[in-house]
Order: C-alpha cells, then structure tokens, then sequence
C-alpha cells in the first residue's frame, strides 16, 4: 500500500468532527491512536487523533478543536469494537484528562503475546512479521505542536492506523485457531475500569528504597516533597522534573535537618534551589506528621529478601513461570506488572491475585500457584539425580 496515494480527511473544526461523528456513529469497527507531547509539561497534551473505520481515514486536529466529544462517544460506545497497538497509554490519557472509559476494545500489543511474540512488541516489528509490510517510523519523535503540520508529519501518522484492522483480523484468525481469543479479552477487561488507571499518590515515595533507611522526620519530610513537587508541577503546568529534579531528592531529604547553610554548601545541590525553595523545604520537614502521613508510613514495606537464600527460590519459581510461558508460546512479560513483581520478591506475605485466575491458571496450574503462594513454606530437596520442591512438613 503506497501511503503517499491514501485518501484521509484533515479535521480542523467542530462542524467538520459532527460531520465525521454523523458518519461513523453506527460502524463497527474503529482504530484510533493519538499523537502527544508530555515533555516539560504536567498536563500532556493531545495533537492529533488518527482514526480508521470502513469509512476511510481521519486526522483529528486536537489543538484546534477544544471539544472532542464526538471522538469520545466512539471511544465508550460499546457497540464498536476499538482497535489500538499498545492503547493503554492513550486510553489512560482520555481517563485522566476527561474521566471517560473505553468499552468493546482489543489491543494488537496485547494480542501478539497470546501467539509468541515477545511482550512489548513494536508496532513496526509486528506489521512486517505478520503482514509482511514494511512501514517508515520516521516522524515517531516529531513536534506534533507546531502548526501548520507537515504534509509528511500527516501521512505518517497515518501509518499508526492505516493496518490495524488487517493485522487484528490476522491475529484473530490466530487467536481463535488456538483458543486464546477469550484470553485476550479477559486481559483487556482491566483497561475498561477506572482501578487500572489509579496511580497512589504516594507511590514515589513507597517505593524510593531510600525510605526504609530514614527516621520517621525525615520519611515524613520525604513524603511531603514528593507531593510539594507534584502540586507546584499542576500548578504552572511544569514537569515535576523542571520543579526539582528527581536526582536531588535524595541530597536534599537527608541533609535538610543540618538547615540552609548545609544545603547551600552542598556540592551535589544548586543555590538557586536552596534559595528559591528553602522556605517550603524547612516548613515541609518542620511540620509536625498529621494522622494522614503516619497512615501511609505504615504502608512502607519491609524488604524480606535479605535472606540470599529466598531471593533465590523466588527468581527460581518466577523462572518456571517463564519455562511454563514459553511452553505455551507467551510472552512471559505479559504475566506480571513489574510493581507487582517487585513487591511480591520483596513482601514474603504478598501475593498477586490474578496469578491464581482466568488464563493465568489455566496456563501455570496449581501446584506453581501454590508454590508461589506459599513460597515462605516452600523448601528445595537436591540429590545427585533430582531436584525436589515441595512445602516444609
């Protein structure tokens, strides 16, 4: 397909998205990705919808259209299934920014690691696997807010949306042959709840592993920081970054009790952060810790895997699991968030939930489940011609 010769409609304006909406209320199908920016900025910002439907090819202009709600409507409308490559990016973006939630939906990111593909598998890496198409990437990283866009900008953003149909129905046809389209489904059902799109508030700083060195002031003052951080970013709609760098934190929390002068002449931190924020700095650590903050100090977790020998036995049980998904031609990538697993490796008494669920029991089966359920009762028997795993008597 020469991408220079497809036919798409540019939408500039709200008359021209009721049209495009009057014309696609009723398909039943719909591919869509969308084009961001997020750097230096708070509030991502949206400039451009790709959308595909048996009615052709559509670029929306989000940076001069306010109100999307006609593309919305589609997104929740359940009657149409919605086709991305790797959407939960962009369904979370349209949850945080207009609290919407997307119903009917696949994903071919999520569908190519149900029939061996590894999990995250590029959208170039599988059009040319499994179509045999060969597509340019080269506007990926593009400045997606100047205007007017580029010609080319437009004709490859097209290529996001131009062969998800054709590579959903392909590995469909796959899915089905090997009885793991509900599987894919199950997956996706997450994606529809506002849960999957919840971030902890305090989740920087549960799991900096610096918090667990800290005394109670300072885990406190550490808390704070983070949030100081995150509401003056909302506030000038800066990147927390551009607020306080990440890197400094660490210099800051632990030599703040010493007061300005320490931190003045600390040589990992800049004058112009002690003196522009030093005031918020030293009320943050001098407050006195409400009953809110001490809550969330109980939820730091204590690391059980300074024992080697455990540490041991769990990378070995996670290593069956990955021996079991590529028995199963899955991506093994695809069976555990990376906070969950982190959390399970360091809390003995964790334990994932969905592990012992849907596909993922059908795929591991209960004697895995178990052994990693109840790893803390797990011991591991050699011989010179076996290996036993078995729960302690």
């Amino acid at each position: 397909m020469n991408i220079d010769k497809i036919e798409f409609t540019l939408i500039e304006d709200e008359a021209a998205l009721a049209d495009f909406y009057e014309l696609n209320k009723a398909v039943s199908w719909m591919g869509f990705d969308t084009e961001f920016v997020g750097e230096r900025r708070f509030v991502t910002l949206i400039c451009l919808i790709q959308v595909a439907t048996d009615h052709g090819y559509f670029l929306i202009d989000t940076l001069k259209i306010k109100n999307i709600q006609p593309v919305l409507d589609l997104i929740v409308n359940p009657k149409i299934l919605k086709i991305t490559h790797a959407g939960e990016n962009d369904y979370r973006l349209l949850f945080k920014q207009y609290n919407i939630l997307p119903k009917n939906i696949v994903d071919t990111q999520i569908a190519a690691a149900f029939v061996g593909f590894k999990y995250p598998v590029s959208f170039q890496k599988l059009i040319e696997t499994q179509l045999k198409i060969y597509i340019s990437k080269g506007y990926t990283v593009s400045d997606w807010i100047g205007r007017p866009i580029k010609p080319k900008q437009l004709k490859y953003a097209l290529n996001d949306v131009l062969y998800l149909q054709e590579l959903w129905q392909s590995l469909e046809t796959r899915l089905q042959a090997e009885n793991r389209l509900e599987w894919v489904i199950e997956e996706l059902k997450d994606w529809e709840t506002a849960a999957y799109y919840y971030t902890d508030p305090n989740k920087e700083a549960l799991t900096n592993s610096m918090i667990l060195g800290l005394n109670e002031q300072e885990q406190v003052f550490l808390i704070r920081l983070y949030k100081w951080r995150r509401s003056e970013a909302k506030r000038k709609n800066y990147s927390k970054e551009m607020i306080l760098p990440g890197k400094l934190i660490g210099s800051i929390v632990k030599n703040v009790n010493s007061g300005k002068a320490a931190l003045l002449n600390h040589r990992r931190i800049p004058r112009k952060t002690v003196e522009t924020h030093w005031s918020a700095f030293n009320k943050l650590y001098q407050d006195k810790a409400n009953e809110e903050e001490l809550a969330v100090l109980k939820r730091i977790v204590r690391h059980d895997n300074d024992n080697p020998k455990y540490e041991t036995l769990f990378e070995l049980l996670m290593l069956l699991m990955k021996y079991r998904c590529h028995e199963q031609n899955i991506a093994h990538g695809l069976v555990i968030h990376r906070s969950e697993f982190k959390k399970m490796k360091t809390d003995m008494s964790f334990f994932d939930e969905k592990l012992e669920k849907g596909w993922r029991k059908n795929v591991f089966g209960k004697v895995l489940i178990n052994w990693l359920k109840q790893r803390k009762e797990l011991e591991i028997e050699m011989t010179e011609e076996e290996c036993i795993i078995r729960m302690k008597e």
